[in-house]
């Protein structure tokens, strides 16, 4: 690998990073998955798309607090849901949030 100056390695780091608005999108994304209630609603996703009934009764909690929860999920578009007559049905939104998910626990199991 080049050996770099001082200003040289600065540059060359400075354009490996992404935009300021990409890193403050990034860090809000992270802050999505730092309420286990959350993490929890993703990882009843992962096995099976469920209803805010469903999803409430697996968590034991009130279908108000976890269509709270689900609200945040969606507009980090981490959930998506798909009407079925009166009720959604929720789902992961696409196999990166399963991934993230992956990669998370990959990450601790390694300690």
């Amino acid at each position: 690998m080049e050996e770099y100056s001082d200003e040289k390695l600065t540059d060359f780091v400075r354009r490996k990073i992404s935009d300021d608005e990409t890193i403050y999108d990034l860090a809000e994304l992270f802050k999505v998955f730092g309420d286990t209630t959350r993490t929890k609603i993703l990882c009843c996703l992962e096995v099976k798309d469920l209803y805010v009934g469903e999803l409430a009764e697996v968590l034991n909690m009130s279908v108000s607090a976890v269509s709270h929860q689900l609200r945040v999920l969606r507009n980090a578009k981490l959930v998506r849901g798909v009407k079925e007559g009166k009720e959604v049905k929720y789902s992961l939104d696409d196999n990166h949030v399963m991934m993230i998910m992956e990669c998370g626990l990959s990450h601790l199991k390694e300690r």
